[in-house]
């Protein structure tokens, strides 16, 4: 029997590449997620995922997982995203797989960056390999959001992040102390280094920095720390705060000018308007930034959704009450709802 007659063959070995390809969430940028397998004879050869930007792709280290590399001219390779072709810091997957002679080529979702586009599929088909496309393809276009937003909307995948008390509140009025007013219990907070870890950067304003003096890291998690981002007009943060400290790469967005940068500590210049959001968005789509985690306080939350540059917002609901305080911002389009121990977890996505 052919490889290309069952559906729900292709479905069951590009589900395995999907759960390879997250093997590599966090540590592929500004590379995309990807995972392969090698199949002959309905039994799975070879496996292989991305790593890291720089290493061998998926399929590589898919064809290099085979034993008796005899077999691969009578094998199907199967992967989430269209094998390249073109020479970046390795060779093109699609010369790879021609090379080995590998006659059955499946994919899950075209990539749309312009470098590829259609021109591995192009190379493969040409070279006499059958090729089939858009098997589970909704499933691996979620798998790389990240990198299909910056190509396609040049522009950084945005998650929304905050806790808010069951009277609504995201903050205190006033504290006594420089540090976090805990509102989602640790369970919560573990989850949060955990995503943070999955992220290219993490976001703040300068409120959030004087009143909490984070260090914003993921030292609850194993994973790398994500670039840091702030927003500080004036640049009132003083030099001995945590995000100042040099320790992981940070990056100021201010109105001051003629500002002294380094290798871990860069200054970018904006003027603080209407369109600082949009502007400030630019920017880091131009450092290549590919995913931001905002986990600022209410007023730059609430311009992100003002501007509606948001793709999805993470909301803890503590089980504990402030009584009074700063209101959480509003949100519709509920999606689902969780539960982590006695936190509630709502996910909304911005589907505009």
């Amino acid at each position: 029997m052919s490889y290309f007659c069952d559906v729900n063959i292709h479905e069951n070995y590009i589900k395995r590449c999907i759960q390879l390809a997250k093997n590599g969430q966090g540590t592929t940028f500004p590379n995309p997620l990807v995972g392969s397998v090698i199949v002959y004879n309905n039994k799975i050869i070879g496996e292989g995922w991305h790593r890291k930007a720089g290493e061998h792709h998926a399929e590589v280290n898919a064809i290099h997982s085979v034993k008796d590399k005899s077999l691969l001219s009578k094998a199907t390779i199967y992967v989430t995203l269209e094998p390249c072709s073109h020479f970046g810091k390795t060779p093109p997957c699609a010369d790879l797989i021609i090379k080995n002679n590998i006659p059955n080529v499946v994919i899950g979702t075209i990539d749309t960056n312009s470098i590829v586009a259609g021109a591995g599929i192009k190379r493969l088909i040409e070279n006499g390999i059958n090729v089939k496309v858009g098997v589970l393809e909704k499933e691996c276009y979620e798998l790389n959001k990240r990198f299909f937003t910056f190509h396609n909307k040049q522009r950084p995948y945005i998650i929304l992040k905050w806790a808010e008390s069951l009277d609504g509140f995201i903050a205190p009025l006033k504290k006594d102390k420089i540090k976090p007013v805990w509102i989602s219990n640790s369970f919560s907070r573990q989850m949060v280094h955990k995503w943070r870890s999955e992220e290219q950067a993490i976001l703040v304003g300068t409120q959030t920095v004087l009143d909490d003096n984070p260090i914003l890291d993921v030292r609850d998690w194993k994973g790398n720390n994500p670039l840091r981002i702030v927003l500080d007009r004036n640049k009132k943060i003083p030099n001995n705060y945590n995000v100042m400290d040099k320790k992981t790469k940070t990056i100021i967005i201010t109105e001051q000018e003629n500002l002294t940068s380094d290798e871990n500590l860069i200054f970018e210049s904006v003027i603080f308007d209407k369109q600082l959001t949009k502007n400030s968005i630019q920017i880091l789509y131009k450092l290549g930034v590919q995913s931001i985690f905002v986990e600022g306080g209410k007023q730059t939350l609430q311009t992100f959704i003002d501007n509606n540059l948001w793709d999805e917002a993470r909301v803890f609901i503590g089980n504990t009450l402030l009584a009074d305080g700063i209101k959480a911002p509003d949100l519709k389009g509920l999606t689902k709802i969780s539960k982590i121990k006695d936190d509630e977890l709502k996910l909304f996505y911005n589907h505009d």
